[in-house]
């Protein structure tokens, strides 16, 4: 319980920072005032001062915020360093700085494990690092640290020769797995789960993992790459979500929490990979299109640049109503899911 409330603050804590301070940056970069830099809601825990703006971590961390004078133009009480003085250029900039750093924190990310611990392979040998629970592995009797010598005869001397003889393995066919515990050669039988997705058989196990220290350039080639494969198919995913959001398997902060203890559980260099996944989950949810998100603002931006004027209090107020009642939907629904997940299944 310790585990998974600390890696949720930490990481909650490291997505909203980062976001946060894109807005921050741009801000002060633009000539506007900002008036708190938090994170977290809720009562502060810690404040202080410096200049003209008040930095807080606050009591609840599941968030943050830019307290940017002017950003409702009623209120405005800093002249032309107000947010709704500023050209619309400089706005746009603010708005999108947060999601684009949540961008960039991954490339960072994993710039930083690319370059001082390495690209993670399978290990050469076909020994057996984890068993999935409820497995046809685990109802074998396989335990981690086994190291398989054949299946059916025929020698597996590497795990590369163990994936390849997986691969031709039928669905419901039987398997002859020779094994080495301890020194002691044992064997069992088990029939594989054949997954339709990968088009494969699997027994529910995983391998050794080794990692391969990688130059500061190859390592920030790296990191970009990976970054952009990642963020392409959460697009696809996304895009899957819209087309059947009855189907969605949406996660809430309960849900996110709950995986973060599990991953912390494996190390703290997984810990920075789901970090890195969230934060790209992060910016692109946030730069949807709707009202009350910063995709919602960025579109109202637009709207203002080809209008000559921004749109007026009443249709503003709508569309923040509308866009706030579509994320409380949303999370109301995550929320369910994560007491299903959590507490029946």
């Amino acid at each position: 319980m310790i585990l998974t409330v600390a890696a949720a603050v930490f990481v909650f804590g490291l997505l909203v920072l980062v976001h946060e301070f894109g807005h921050f940056i741009t801000a002060k970069l633009t000539g506007m005032r900002v008036d708190e830099f938090a994170i977290g809601f809720g009562p502060k825990l810690v404040s202080f001062k410096r200049g003209e703006t008040v930095y807080s971590i606050r009591a609840i961390p599941l968030g943050g915020f830019n307290d940017i004078a002017g950003m409702d133009p009623a209120e405005n009480t800093a002249g032309e360093r107000g947010y709704c003085e500023k050209p619309v250029l400089s706005r746009m900039i603010v708005i999108l700085a947060g999601s684009m750093m949540n961008f960039v924190l991954p490339v960072v990310l994993f710039f930083g494990i690319f370059s001082t611990i390495g690209i993670p392979t399978h290990a050469k040998d076909p020994v057996l690092a984890a068993i999935t629970e409820n497995s046809p592995a685990q109802s074998a009797g396989l335990l981690a640290g086994d190291k398989i010598l054949s299946i059916d005869g025929k020698k597996i001397d590497t795990w590369d020769d163990f994936t390849g003889y997986m691969k031709s393995v039928e669905p419901e066919q039987k398997i002859v797995l020779q094994y080495e515990r301890n020194g002691v050669t044992e064997e069992t039988s088990l029939v594989p789960e054949y997954s339709e997705k990968q088009q494969k058989a699997l027994i529910g196990v995983q391998s050794k993992i080794d990692y391969v220290p990688q130059s500061l350039a190859d390592s920030a080639r790296l990191a970009a790459t990976r970054t952009g494969e990642i963020l392409t198919m959460m697009v696809l995913m996304i895009a899957e979500i819209f087309k059947a959001p009855a189907q969605a398997d949406l996660a809430g902060p309960i849900g996110i929490a709950q995986m973060a203890g599990q991953v912390a559980e494996s190390g703290f260099v997984p810990l920075l990979n789901f970090a890195a996944l969230l934060s790209l989950n992060l910016g692109i949810v946030n730069l949807l299109p709707v009202p009350a998100l910063d995709g919602g603002h960025f579109v109202g931006l637009v709207l203002e640049a080809v209008r000559g004027k921004p749109l007026g209090t009443k249709a503003t107020m709508y569309t923040q109503r509308l866009g706030i009642g579509l994320l409380l939907a949303l999370t109301l629904f995550a929320t369910k899911n994560d007491i299903v997940r959590v507490f029946f299944r």
